[in-house]
């Protein structure tokens, strides 16, 4: 367990998971947070041992309830790191899975946080909206574009016009949520994900990670399917190319390398 001023992080095997630690702000970040958080995930981008990360938030009340609103009308400057809010709302280069544990509020940047992930596992308690309209702001860390690229427009815009908040379970039909679990559940379920995603080569992971996003940024399919990805080229050259399938043949679980 690393302790830092404002979050948390433990390692377990190739698993992080890194806890937003301000709960009695609701985990609502200033700059302070914003920079250490984008430590933490520069680390993790960084580190040929962990491949999969989960982030969620201190205690039972909130994930995250955004950015920090007294901090910023006490006079406090807002500073956003180059890689966005929590180190994640701008990092586009970043290949290996991030899961969501969402326990409580996902306001605004909270939210937008979770919408940076690649899945979104949620307490049944969690409530999930873009407020930022209601105190004169705009959802400008991603949420505008991710939420219409996540969900159909209408039902995004419905959330996005009003700033209403919406429930874990219709959160899940809408379709930004992987699964819902009572709370105490919460970390078991989002750590029983990332160990499934574990199971699989962390190459061929970040092979599909970086296809997808990159694809759908690619309007033409046959453009889409036939692009060069460095992870695919990446994953073809690797050990665990080989490894796999002659793991299958020997019916024995591959020994994954991660290169």
């Amino acid at each position: 367990m690393s302790d830092y001023d404002f979050c948390t992080t433990e390692s377990l095997g190739h698993l992080l998971i890194v806890t937003i630690n301000r709960p009695e702000v609701m985990n609502s970040l200033h700059p302070a947070a914003n920079f250490e958080l984008a430590k933490v995930f520069d680390d993790f981008a960084a580190n040929p041992e962990q491949w999969v990360a989960i982030i969620t938030g201190a205690g039972d009340r909130a994930f995250s309830a955004g950015n920090d609103l007294k901090f910023q009308a006490s006079g406090g400057k807002m500073e956003i790191p180059a890689s966005g809010f929590a180190g994640l709302t701008s990092r586009y280069d970043l290949n290996k899975p991030v899961i969501a544990a969402v326990n409580g509020v996902a306001m605004g940047g909270g939210f937008e946080i979770a919408l940076a992930c690649d899945l979104i596992i949620a307490s049944d308690n969690a409530m999930f909206a873009l407020p930022e309209p209601k105190v004169g702001l705009a959802a400008l860390a991603g949420g505008l574009h991710r939420l219409p690229r996540q969900i159909p427009v209408k039902h995004a815009l419905g959330m996005i016009l009003t700033g209403r908040r919406v429930p874990a379970t219709e959160g899940k039909a809408l379709g930004f949520v992987n699964e819902v679990v009572p709370q105490a559940e919460l970390m078991a379920e989002a750590r029983r994900w990332a160990e499934m995603t574990l199971e699989c080569s962390p190459m061929s992971i970040r092979a599909s990670k970086e296809a997808v996003y990159d694809g759908l940024d690619r309007a033409d399919l046959e453009e889409a399917i036939n692009h060069r990805y460095e992870a695919v080229h990446a994953m073809i050259k690797s050990e665990d190319f080989v490894e796999g399938p002659m793991a299958f043949a020997q019916k024995r679980k591959p020994d994954w390398k991660g290169k």
